[in-house]
Parts: structure tokens; C-alpha cells; sequence
């Protein structure tokens, strides 16, 4: 299946630290490619695949699930811990959510997260509908494009596929479950104008990691897609300044 132009993975080979990048649902890795450059050019390795079922058409990405977009960013990382000393997990959105379970799943084998406008609650009523909703229509339309800065665009589906989406809900309910198990430092970038994910995801993420390791910072100049958007440079350095304070390597310049 042909790839939209613009929605290739991104990889760069830098230092010791690496940082795997998660991009949304329905999105593709156009939308975190200046985030990736950003951070390979202050000399870390980073990764960002393309998930299976995105960046082609919305009818392939139907014969998806969420369980398959997991399984390419746990070979991803699998393959970044065989060249580097430490791994930071990032992610946009349904990336977010990813990102947490991994870090879940892995534990101390992830260092940190940073992760903007996360989605981890159907707080959409008509997510929740998803799983009937499937067996009579193949789509909806689509939710990609949410920024404010004038001109940019995110290169994503027009439509949503709609047994896809079904799958998040199961998703997103094991990730609730074991928010516990996520005790890495998570800085979350939150754009309170966001028409795509509701106040819901976060509110939950500061009810559950209650150990003094989440810091919500606000984005007040962006919408969902925020790392295309006017507060993108605030994302870009403030993952940088992160990465520096959770690290115990140095940073690796080419």
C-alpha cells in the first residue's frame, strides 16, 4: 500500500540517549517530524515509526487495531535499547496514551515520558458507540487538522474508520488500570482549547500519578495538534530541557 508523501517514518543515529516518538490516531509521523528533527539535532537518537494502518487510506487502517499499532512501537523500542544506554518515550495524543503503556509495560527500561494533549478516557459519545457503530458504518468523519496556527496542516485521514477506533476503548481502559505502574517522570503539554481531546484525559492522569511525578504544562496559543502549532518551539525545548534533567548520561553530539 502506497505511503502519502510526507507521512514516512523518521529515524536519526545520534548519541547514547534515545527518544521514541508516537504520533496520533489516524495521524501519521508528519506531525512530530519537526519534534523528532529538534531533538536530533541536539544529538539524541530518535525513532519515529509509522503505525500500521496510517499514513495510506482510512479502509486499510480499518483492518487494524490498536494492539498492532502497540506491537511497532515495542519492536521500535526494543530496537533503540540495543544502541542506546537510556530511552525516553514521547507521543501526541493517542500517542500519548501508548506512551504510558509502555512505560508500563517496561518500567525502568523507559527513562521518562513527555506526552501532549494525551488521550486515555472515551470522553467522546460517539467513541463509545464505536463498537456497534462498526457493524453498520465503515467510517465517520475524520478528526485530524485541529491546530490554530494559520497555514499549517497535519497530514492525517479525513475520515475515521470507525472498527479502529472501536479498539481504543480497550486501550484506553487497560491503561487506566495501570496508571499505577507508570512511576517515571511525566511532563504532559495540555492545550486547554482542544476540540479533539477533552479535559477528561488529563484530569484522570492527575487523580492517578499522584507520586509527585506528572507536571501539566499548558499550551493556551494551540489546539489539539500542538506540535504543529504556535506553541510547538515551547514542546520541542521543553522535552529538550527534560530529556537533560532526567537523564544520567550525557547527551551525544554527532
Amino acid at each position: 500500500m502506497p505511503v502519502m508523501p510526507g507521512a514516512e517514518p523518521y529515524h536519526h543515529k545520534g548519541g547514547q540517549i534515545g527518544v521514541l516518538l508516537c504520533h496520533g490516531f489516524t495521524g501519521s509521523p508528519q506531525s512530530l517530524r519537526p519534534w523528532g528533527e529538534h531533538l536530533a539535532a541536539a544529538g539524541l537518537t530518535v525513532a519515529l515509526p509509522r503505525l500500521p494502518g496510517h499514513g495510506t487510506t482510512w479502509q486499510e487502517m480499518n483492518r487494524t487495531r490498536w494492539e498492532d499499532w502497540y506491537a511497532e512501537l515495542d519492536r521500535t523500542l526494543a530496537d533503540l535499547r540495543g544502541r542506546c544506554t537510556e530511552i525516553f518515550v514521547m507521543g501526541l495524543s493517542m500517542g500519548g496514551c501508548m506512551a504510558l503503556r509502555l512505560a508500563q509495560v517496561h518500567g525502568a527500561g523507559i527513562r521518562g515520558l513527555v506526552i501532549v494533549n494525551p488521550s486515555v478516557t472515551s470522553d467522546v459519545p460517539l467513541l463509545r458507540l464505536a463498537p456497534l457503530l462498526g457493524l453498520v458504518v465503515p467510517s465517520v468523519p475524520g478528526v485530524a487538522g485541529d491546530i490554530k496556527k494559520e497555514g499549517a496542516i497535519e497530514l492525517g485521514y479525513t475520515r475515521t474508520p470507525v472498527r479502529a477506533a472501536a479498539s481504543l476503548t480497550r486501550l484506553w481502559a487497560l491503561t487506566q488500570a495501570e496508571l499505577g505502574k507508570v512511576t517515571q517522570p511525566v511532563l504532559v503539554f495540555h492545550s486547554p482549547q482542544d476540540h479533539v481531546v477533552k479535559p477528561a484525559s488529563v484530569r484522570i492522569l492527575r487523580e492517578r500519578l499522584s507520586g509527585g511525578n506528572l507536571n501539566v504544562v499548558e499550551l493556551n496559543d494551540s489546539y489539539h495538534v500542538a506540535t504543529l502549532d504556535n506553541d510547538a518551539d515551547r514542546i520541542f525545548s521543553g522535552s529538550l530541557e527534560f530529556v537533560h534533567a532526567n537523564a544520567s548520561v550525557p547527551l551525544q553530539a554527532d
